[in-house]
């Protein structure tokens, strides 16, 4: 029998990023709305704070799940995670888009199946 995942969640360490980028909120906040709309995603809320002394945190909410953010400006270093369920865009390309706007000199990337199900008779999503 074969399995079927709800979504992909990805987990992203960035390490190595620009900390004068990490630590400011619009920028934040535009590099996840670029790269959700970017892949097609379909933005339905955020919450978006920014830290004192430094560094911000974020939750975009799209249809298809969610893109959120911690950022630590003195560690040079972030937290990314991707989760989207169905096929309409590639969460991958969204990871890659914010990889490269922070500038991360190093970075790895975990993939995560959610939802492993087995299938349902009947269901069409």
């Amino acid at each position: 029998m074969r399995l079927n995942a709800l979504g992909i969640h990805l987990i992203l360490e960035l390490r190595e990023c620009n900390p004068e980028l990490l630590n400011n909120y619009s920028y934040v906040r535009r590099t996840l709305i670029d790269a959700a709309k970017a892949v097609g995603a379909t933005i339905v809320g955020e919450s978006f704070h920014r830290f004192q002394p430094m560094g911000v945190t974020g939750v975009l909410a799209i249809a298809e799940s969610h893109l959120c953010i911690h950022t630590w400006p003195e560690y040079a270093y972030a937290a990314v995670d991707i989760f989207t369920c169905g096929t309409s865009f590639s969460p991958r390309a969204a990871a890659d888009l914010i990889i490269r706007s922070f500038e991360a000199k190093d970075h790895s990337m975990m993939e995560i199946q959610r939802g492993v199900l087995a299938p349902v008779a009947g269901a069409t999503r």
